[in-house]
């Protein structure tokens, strides 16, 4: 297979977060696998505002350069990978944010979830998620990475050291985000943006 271009995109904006060491991490998987391209979106760095586009996202006409920039990244991406944490049994909503902003873009993509928390390990903000990246046409891998109790997997400088467990369901999602991403590849190509 051809090499992939794979997008990590950190759900969390809350300052002392863990999000970006996870995404890190899985980025650094991607790499160590090989055959991926690895971007990461920080959307903490990124700083989208609450939507502020005057048009529906579909039709492609963004004002603001804001949106563009985050529209290029993610129309590059030939798979997306969520970090995201659980807020009150859903995910942040500066992620939501995000997704909302883009619409086309999004589609005919695989997409992968990194998610921690509590006892939950945060499934239930991935049960959320899914509903929303289905509707934008968007894939979800049944493999997943789900990290409870996530305090546990870091030392005294704040470095992430997962199980051998968590080490493992990474691996094997990366595998099937490879797969899909090459079987979506044509349908992709031939997306095209909704003009008025």
């Amino acid at each position: 297979m051809s090499t992939a271009k794979l997008l990590v995109v950190i759900g969390s904006t809350r300052p002392g977060r863990v999000a970006l060491p996870v995404g890190q991490w899985i980025a650094q998987r991607a790499e160590a696998m090989g055959g991926w391209d690895v971007a990461i979106a920080d959307l903490a760095e990124i700083n989208l505002p609450f939507m502020d586009e005057p048009k529906h996202p579909r039709f492609h006409q963004y004002v603001h350069d804001h949106t563009k920039k985050w529209s290029a990244q993610v129309e590059s991406a030939d798979a997306v990978v969520f970090v995201t944490p659980e807020y009150n049994y859903g995910f942040s909503a500066p992620l939501k944010n995000a997704i909302d902003y883009l619409f086309s873009e999004w589609h005919y993509k695989p997409v992968g979830f990194v998610s921690y928390g509590g006892v939950s390990g945060g499934v239930r903000a991935v049960q959320m998620l899914k509903q929303v990246v289905t509707t934008l046409k968007m894939v979800p891998v049944t493999e997943a990475v789900n990290i409870p109790f996530i305090q546990q997997y870091f030392d005294d400088h704040h470095q992430f050291h997962p199980s051998e467990a968590t080490e493992q369901a990474a691996q094997d999602m990366l595998q099937e985000l490879r797969r899909w991403s090459h079987s979506l590849q044509s349908m992709r190509s031939t997306n095209h943006h909704v003009t008025p």
